[in-house]
């Protein structure tokens, strides 16, 4: 059967499962895309970015025996015929990437795998994912801990067509935990304990209770497990970025608790008196209105980079999942929502009083004006974080905000290159960088985010040279102008490997264009307003 033709297969489930009470994410589908592992493969002659922060270096000519890199052999000079006496010699499967780029597959360290209301399949998110790089997630949770552990298990040994998945699932999770609400110091480490003995690989937090919190992480790094946290609004007064990394939080996902931990005069965030936090335009408007708050560069925000800085916690600030806040009307109007985009997908994205992320209830000038000041703040402190040896990764949350699974990831390098982050150090944040955070727990030495000798067969392949533009790395593409003075569209990525399995990454974005095309003739096509 082909992907088409399972794919189609999927949105009709898809559809009728939406028309009943009830609807649930579906797993991935059994794979049947991709090609290998081989015994031997040979990528030749492409230029790599390897993903340690060096500079490209080509033609070179890379080995993969079954799902590992056991060779990567520069081959010659630019712009100087290939002496074919120094290449490997042939392999079962081989691929040209003359004139193209290698790099690493992506890390995204934030990722949830949709939701019965607005993406039902996960096959949608997993090519979307796939697509554009993304060859490791971290569910934040990706699903409920059943799910996610499921698909992650199917994911690693290859049965579905899917990044693979570390699983970070929220306190409480399990439908066989009988412990009840994590609501003290004795059952937060029970609950970790049993997270830890089910396969779960690190926690997501929240801004909990500062004994509560202490008991989660303590557990978690006994456990091994990773820790990641969404220091939220209502409870940061308590347990700001600084408080938790004191107690071992590894990753801060977001900006929530940054601010707040170098205010110059306030203690809490002096809200206006009829704030309100369900109210999301408040949520979300108010948020942006810290960046006058701190001093960059002051007392206070030398000693957080510091002390930060000793603590060894990670930065990972999804900055793509706010973006909209700066300027609605582009992140509406993006040029990859009328092809794939569902459309139950666009109604959640809808203003709405009810629906998470949709706070578009009188966006103004006013509240854009602010999250641009705030992102110049926020992205000052994360570029001098990296350059002061700091860890800053890459996450997406896509499936908010107008943010398109795949799509977004490749938003947050464009905003990491905007906060000075050199495109090399950009891409690292999202390869090594990602995969030493997640390994960072276990206190071993990851095997994927690097091309070199020993690591998994995880590769993009695209035809044009992302450092100089990262816009050729969405599915869309890049607008150029040709020598006969005529826009074309270029870029696109090629190939993905995922554990030595090559897929057609333009054929899984032809997948997800006819899920869509499926998708709108019961639900009609995205609204306009």
């Amino acid at each position: 059967m082909s992907s088409i033709t399972r794919a189609f297969i999927a949105t009709n489930i898809f559809c009728i499962l939406l028309g009943q009470s009830g609807a649930a994410l579906i797993p991935g589908s059994d794979r049947s895309e991709g090609q290998g592992p081989f015994s031997r493969m040979v990528i030749r002659g492409g230029t790599l970015i390897n993903g340690n922060g060096s500079p490209p270096i080509g033609p070179v000519d890379i080995v993969i025996e079954d799902n590992r890199i056991t060779r990567v052999q520069s081959v010659g000079y630019p712009g100087v015929p290939i002496d074919e006496g120094r290449r490997p010699k042939k392999g079962d499967f081989e691929i040209d990437a003359s004139g193209q780029y290698i790099m690493p597959g992506f890390v995204d360290l934030h990722a949830h795998a949709g939701s019965p209301q607005k993406a039902p399949i996960t096959d949608y998110v997993y090519k979307l994912w796939l697509a554009h790089g993304v060859t490791t997630v971290r569910g934040v949770g990706l699903a409920s801990l059943e799910f996610s552990l499921s698909e992650k298990n199917r994911s690693e040994s290859n049965k579905i067509t899917a990044p693979r998945i570390w699983a970070y699932q929220r306190p409480g999770q399990g439908k066989d935990w009988r412990g009840g609400k994590v609501q003290d110091p004795q059952t937060a480490r029970k609950w970790v304990r049993y997270a830890a003995n089910k396969g779960v690989d690190g926690v997501k937090l929240v801004s909990y209770e500062p004994d509560l919190m202490e008991a989660l992480i303590d557990e978690a790094i006994k456990q091994k497990l990773g820790t990641t946290a969404h220091l939220g609004q209502t409870g940061v007064a308590r347990m700001n970025t600084i408080d938790a990394a004191r107690l071992g939080l590894g990753t801060q996902t977001h900006f929530y608790g940054l601010f707040e931990s170098m205010y110059e005069h306030n203690d809490v965030q002096p809200y206006p008196v009829n704030m309100n936090y369900n109210n999301e335009q408040h949520r979300f408007a108010q948020v942006a209105r810290q960046w006058d708050l701190v001093k960059p560069n002051g007392e206070k925000w030398e000693s957080l980079k510091k002390e930060l800085l000793e603590l060894d916690i990670t930065l990972d600030p999804t900055m793509n999942i706010y973006a909209a806040g700066r300027n609605v009307m582009y992140a509406r109007n993006a040029e990859w929502h009328e092809k794939y985009t569902l459309p139950s997908l666009w109604n959640f994205f809808m203003p709405s009083r009810e629906a998470h992320g949709s706070y578009w209830f009188d966006w103004t000038t006013h509240d854009e004006i602010a999250w641009k000041k705030f992102y110049q703040i926020w992205m000052q402190f994360l570029n001098e974080y990296k350059n002061s040896g700091g860890r800053v990764t890459t996450g997406s949350d896509s499936g908010f905000i107008y943010k398109l699974f795949g799509f977004a990831f490749i938003e947050e390098l464009e905003l990491l290159q905007e906060a000075g982050f050199h495109p090399l150090e950009v891409v690292r944040a999202a390869t090594l960088h990602g995969a030493e955070t997640l390994h960072k727990p276990l206190g071993t030495k990851p095997d994927f985010g690097l091309v070199a000798p020993g690591y998994l067969a995880d590769l993009i392949i695209v035809d044009e040279n992302p450092l100089a533009n990262f816009k050729v790395l969405y599915g869309t593409g890049a607008i150029k102008l040709n020598d006969k003075n005529k826009p074309v569209r270029v870029g696109g990525i090629n190939t993905t490997i995922k554990d030595g399995i090559v897929y057609n990454a333009k054929q899984l974005l032809k997948d997800i264009e006819n899920m869509v095309i499926e998708a709108k003739k019961k639900d009609g096509d995205l609204i306009k307003y």
